[in-house]
């Protein structure tokens, strides 16, 4: 019997550049913060909108990839768990924090003004990219050693399964 589930999944948008910090030991911190919206009709039937802003954090090689590639605007899956944290100030005020923690982040659509930053290979793809895969590069059309592929040709990767 499972002793319980920590688990969240967000799809939002970056609301600034993601803030990367280094411990002593070298390992990546990176915070992000996340907006997610959703809407909803009040009882006069106007459509209102909520924004939820969430602060996430990713460690290590996941936080170096998302400190890298992501910007402001862009459109990010982050799946992780709640954290909880309190602080007391020197002034003895406690203060509390909800903190995600990332296990896994991918970067979505095109967002931001840049985009991708390069981790699509410059293409736009519906498809999300894997925080941890390399990017792709296809071989020129008429390229040495490029066969020539059908118009509608697809590989196994852009199968979501």
């Amino acid at each position: 019997m499972a002793r319980g589930i920590n688990k969240v999944i967000l799809v939002g948008n970056l609301g600034n550049d993601p803030d990367v910090k280094y411990t002593q030991g070298g390992m990546a911190i990176t915070t992000l913060s996340l907006a997610t919206s959703s809407v909803r009709k009040d009882k006069d039937g106007q459509q209102i909108e909520k924004t939820e802003w969430h602060r996430v954090k990713l460690f290590g090689k996941l936080g170096e990839i998302a400190g890298e590639y992501l910007k402001k605007g862009r459109q990010v899956y982050i799946e992780g768990s709640i954290r909880y944290d309190k602080f007391t100030g020197s002034d003895g005020v406690e203060k509390y924090f909800t903190d995600i923690v990332a296990d896994e982040m991918q970067m979505l659509g095109g967002g931001g003004a840049e985009g991708a930053g390069g981790a699509g290979g410059g293409e736009r793809s519906a498809r999300p990219q894997r925080a941890d895969a390399a990017p792709q590069r296809r071989a020129a059309p008429g390229a040495p050693g490029a066969a020539a592929a059908p118009i509608d040709d697809f590989s196994d990767d852009d199968i979501p399964f």
